[in-house]
């Protein structure tokens, strides 16, 4: 087993960050804070080097962030999506039925999300609580109706696919663990999931997840201070030290897609781990010398959506 060491970068802490992404066609990394409802964009340079170009504040909460063909990018935000603009206008799209309320009344809101190669986007959802079982997962498919892929979930986090487009993986954060479901890349149909990973009283649940190049999958342990990389078959392969504990999330980003940014958060740690952990809710980098896959765009409309 590997063992490697990610550094803090340039960019200042967000308060909860989240989701990293690659966006090719600006070479820009765009990432999230959740609780703050901002969307940020930085640069990497191929040095590694990691600079704040721009934050976009969308009030509420915002789950992640990916580009959207038709300008501008798409946002899992509050209860449903949002578009924001390249002079950093954002506009409500859609409230999921179903989700939303705040936290005191048992409410939900948007989490994680990624798009598959074909340009739909899938975003999952959970209780501000954690409840078991409020979560689910919705996707946006590129006529622009929603459809839900998967309820009954807890916290549906990561998601990312296998490089021939026949595996997806999501982490569930509230049961610990890391589905591998088969994939229908022609009508983005789940097949039957298993249970790849169990991270049940392990250092910590599977939080935001990657696969690289090689079809190995990369998950962050929220609590744990780490990244790991997993084989197809579950197997241990890598682990990566990161600086504080609460990893969110991470992927592979700059110019060659070989540097791996790992989202970490302040959310949740009480005083004395803050000032015991000052590079929380930084990025932080390593070059772990694979390379990962494009991140895709959103390929649908931005207005006239519709829920099923």
């Amino acid at each position: 087993m590997d063992r490697l060491t990610a550094l803090p970068a340039a960019p200042a802490a967000a308060e909860h960050g989240e989701g990293p992404t690659w966006d090719a066609g600006r070479g820009e990394l765009l990432w999230v804070d959740i609780t703050a409802g901002i969307v940020r964009r930085s640069s990497v340079a191929a040095d590694g080097v990691v600079d704040d170009v721009a934050e976009h504040r969308v009030g509420g909460t915002v789950g992640a962030v990916v580009p959207a063909a038709a300008g501008g990018w798409l946002l899992a935000a509050g209860p449903g999506f949002t578009h924001l603009t390249e002079d950093g206008r954002a506009r409500v799209l859609l409230e999921l039925r179903g989700e939303g309320g705040d936290a005191d009344a048992g409410g939900t809101r948007m989490n994680d999300a990624a798009c598959d190669r074909a340009g739909r986007f899938y975003a999952g959802t959970m209780a501000f609580d954690e409840r078991p079982g409020a979560g689910a997962l919705y996707r946006l498919d590129v006529d622009g109706t929603v459809t839900t892929v998967l309820d009954g979930l807890t916290v549906s986090n990561g998601i990312d696919w296998s490089p021939d487009d026949r595996t997806v993986y999501l982490a569930d954060s509230g049961e610990a663990t890391v589905r591998a479901h088969p994939y229908d890349l022609e009508t983005g149909a789940f097949g039957e999931g298993r249970v790849l990973l169990d991270l049940t009283g392990d250092d910590g649940p599977a939080d935001g997840l990657t696969v690289d190049d090689e079809g190995c999958v990369w998950v962050a342990l929220w609590g744990g201070g780490q990244v790991r990389r997993y084989s197809p078959d579950g197997d241990l392969l890598t682990v990566v030290d990161v600086g504080t504990d609460n990893t969110s999330s991470c992927a592979f980003a700059g110019p060659g897609r070989d540097l791996l940014v790992v989202s970490t958060s302040r959310h949740g740690l009480p005083a004395e781990a803050r000032a015991a952990q000052p590079d929380a809710g930084r990025l932080f980098v390593v070059r772990p010398g694979v390379t990962g896959p494009p991140a895709y765009a959103y390929r649908g409309p931005v207005d006239g959506l519709r829920q099923r």
